[in-house]
């Protein structure tokens, strides 16, 4: 696949140096700045306003980063194949001018940016009845969706770098988008499922390589029991949060290689969509309940993705300007848009049923046995 990219990572691996320099600057900027101005309201009250303001701040920021980076990107891709047009040799793109090229992309960036940020909202929804089974405050939740984030980072990026891979034979294509098909009428028809971290084979691994704490110890992940290192139950809920990440992943990364196989722009609108989960979870939290119909709206845009990898190309090919069969970039995004701003605003509309409320959450420190598991 990178031989048929227009702009290899391999060969621009400065800009995606920078990128992820960005990306790092960001994360460190959230971790030893961010938080902090959160604190230090004088009573409760004023404390949740001023973690909420700062949240709220902080998710616009990362909001307009990422159509600042899909900007530049534009910009970038403009200047480069406009000084060498060959770049568009064997792509996706061959038949294109320079500008209608990085228009292109840019919409593809765009595209992806809010595919994967629709699905990684609806991955909040479970963060939450995680954080709530476990029992986790503020600063107990902060730490662990930072973390989270970062091994989210790091494993989007092998699965995407496998995923441009595979995606150069045309029948890899095909099994995406059937798999994506199936995975939205699934998530259209399916219950929501019980959360079970005693049945997690990574916990149940952990549990025998190292003890696992009853109480916690601060926002700390290990701690020392009788001399010896001890896992909290803190580690146990972030373990629960990256594998179940890696699950969100597996549709995801497909979905976002569905709207370009171009490399860099499938990682960076996926990474980007990423870096402001921490902070919109803060601010998405209490509004969640209301927006009960997303699953729906969402496995909608799943199905969308995967016919437009399977069966949409033959109703859009022409064989002098679209050989390939490509959906129109605007079609694909407002269609996405439509399905996802359209059962937002039917849940507002449209009350949810009263046995579909999160359950309340339970005490880790009295419910956690030493092997890691919930009783």
């Amino acid at each position: 696949m990178l031989a048929y990219a227009v702009f290899s990572p391999l060969d621009y691996w400065p800009l995606l140096a920078t990128f992820l320099g960005g990306v790092a600057a960001l994360l460190a900027l959230d971790l030893f700045v961010i938080e902090r101005l959160a604190h230090g309201g004088a009573t409760p009250a004023a404390q949740a306003r001023r973690q909420m303001q700062v949240s709220v701040a902080w998710t616009a920021i990362c909001v307009l980063t990422a159509l600042g980076v899909a900007v530049a990107f534009r910009q970038f891709a403009l200047a480069e194949i406009t000084a060498n047009p060959l770049l568009l040799e064997d792509t996706r793109y061959f038949k294109m001018e320079p500008a209608q090229a990085a228009g292109t992309l840019f919409l593809e960036f765009l595209t992806g940016y809010v595919v994967e940020l629709s699905l990684s909202i609806d991955n909040l929804f479970v963060f939450l009845v995680i954080f709530r089974y476990f029992g986790l405050d503020h600063d107990k939740q902060h730490r662990v969706l930072l973390w989270g984030i970062v091994g989210a980072l790091v494993f989007r990026a092998i699965f995407i770098g496998i995923g441009s891979l595979l995606v150069s034979y045309a029948w890899v294509l095909i099994l995406m988008g059937v798999f994506l098909i199936l995975t939205g009428v699934k998530l259209v028809v399916s219950e929501d499922k019980k959360l079970e971290p005693e049945k997690n084979p990574v916990i149940r691994m952990l549990s025998r390589v190292l003890p696992v704490a009853k109480q916690f110890d601060g926002t700390r992940f290990f701690t020392r029991i009788d001399g010896r290192l001890a896992a909290t139950p803190l580690f146990v809920a972030l373990i629960v949060v990256e594998t179940t990440d890696i699950a969100f992943a597996v549709d995801s990364v497909p979905a976002v290689l569905a709207i370009s196989q171009e490399p860099l722009v499938a990682f960076g609108s996926n990474i980007c969509a990423i870096l402001g989960l921490r902070a919109m979870f803060f601010v998405v939290a209490e509004a969640m309940q209301k927006f009960h119909l997303l699953k729906y709206g969402l496995g909608l845009v799943l199905v969308w993705v995967g016919l437009k990898m399977t069966v949409l190309p033959y109703f859009f090919k022409d064989e002098l300007t679209n050989p390939q069969g490509h959906v129109p970039i605007p079609i694909s995004l407002g269609m996405i848009v439509a399905l996802i701003g359209g059962t937002m605003l039917l849940s507002l509309i449209i009350p949810p049923k009263q046995d579909s409320e999160i359950e309340p959450a339970t005490d880790t420190d009295a419910d956690t046995d030493t092997d890691g598991s919930a009783k």
